[in-house]
């Protein structure tokens, strides 16, 4: 089980490793409740670090695009509309 100052400090591929068994491992069934428990908050946790780590990394991508005038230019990242669905 991941702790969280580590969880913040660990790759976001190794986090999504880590949530994905959690994940496993809460779809089994098999854990006594207070480790069920335990296991979400943990993955709780990855799951909001996750997302802080992409949200800042879409703040950083440029995406090139052509001006007028023919040249590459780059501007900020503009994400498309969130569909409600």
């Amino acid at each position: 089980m991941a702790k969280k100052d580590s969880v913040e400090t660990t790759s976001f591929e190794k986090n999504i490793e880590e949530l994905e068994r959690v994940l496993g491992e809460l779809e089994k069934g098999e854990l006594p409740l207070e480790n069920q428990l335990q296991l979400f908050e943990s993955g709780i946790a990855l799951s909001r670090t996750c997302l802080q780590k992409l949200e800042a990394v879409e703040k950083r991508v440029e995406q090139l695009v052509i001006n007028a005038q023919g040249d590459l230019t780059t501007k900020p990242f503009d994400p498309p509309p969130e569909n409600p669905c």
